[in-house]
């Protein structure tokens, strides 16, 4: 395959809801979404296929652990630590443009501080936690001004 095909000839400066995300949706899936393993590799793959917003469904585990697995299904559960390990290896192997997790919390509080002190223990500098106004969406940052950061959609 021809390398210039992987480098980005487009204007990166925008504001990032000017641009079409790559993004998953049950990616913790390895095959359907009623029976299937949950697996954190599958975060290793998509990233590295070019996948810049991936979906965590996050639910109260065992031990005060949070745990990923689709809900109200037979699905595997596999623990939150694990995928954010996995993500915060492989986001920007591909490409430095920003990660988003795009969560769906389904957590007790006491759960969702958990989440949030391995989000910070995890990504540390990764993690942008500059809040955003939403009111102004040509006021939000550019995939450049982004690179290499993990952002955190709720």
């Amino acid at each position: 395959s021809n390398p210039l095909h992987r480098e980005v000839h487009q204007d990166m400066e925008q504001p990032l809801c000017h641009y079409y995300i790559a993004s998953s949706h049950n990616t913790y899936l390895s095959g359907d979404q009623l029976l299937s393993q949950s697996r954190a590799d599958m975060y290793a793959r998509v990233l590295q296929a070019g996948c810049r917003c991936v979906e965590v469904d996050c639910w109260d585990g065992p031990d005060g652990e949070p745990v990923v697995h689709h809900g109200y299904t037979l699905t595997s559960k596999i623990l939150f630590r694990d995928v954010a390990e996995t993500i915060n290896k492989y986001a920007f192997i591909k490409n430095e443009f920003p990660v988003i997790l795009s969560i769906e919390n389904h957590c007790s509080i006491q759960q969702q501080k958990k989440i949030a002190q391995y989000l910070k223990e995890i990504f540390g500098d990764k993690l942008d936690l500059s809040s955003v106004s939403t009111g102004d969406p040509r006021q939000l940052p550019s995939p450049q001004d982004l690179k290499g950061k993990i952002l955190v959609k709720v």
